[in-house]
């Protein structure tokens, strides 16, 4: 009886508040592709990183376009690519890390 008593007031059996609303992150929370209108886009960047040693930098045009398929098909909200660290900037340095490694 002690035991219950304690969980009661302390908001949960693992100290969470059960009163407050969860609040979910502001990005990386979208909706699955149950469809599989991005799969094409999704096996060729997974295909990249396997071939190139799981060597992201050498798939990143193959990451934007997945990322531009979802957002076509409103499966995450659209958002400037350079928000998401596509901008001119970084795909230049992307190109030149390939030349250098490849």
């Amino acid at each position: 009886m002690i035991v219950r008593n304690r969980l009661r007031g302390g908001g949960g059996a693992f100290g969470g508040n059960r009163g407050a609303r969860p609040v979910p992150p502001e990005k990386g929370v979208f909706p699955l592709d149950h469809m599989h209108l991005c799969d094409m886009a999704k096996k060729e960047y997974l295909s990249c990183l396997k071939t190139s040693g799981h060597k992201s930098e050498k798939c990143r045009h193959l990451s934007k376009q997945y990322l531009e398929c979802r957002m076509e098909k409103n499966l995450m909200a659209k958002q400037n690519m350079s928000e998401l660290g596509f901008g001119k900037d970084s795909e230049a340095e992307s190109e030149q890390q390939s030349k250098i490694e490849g």
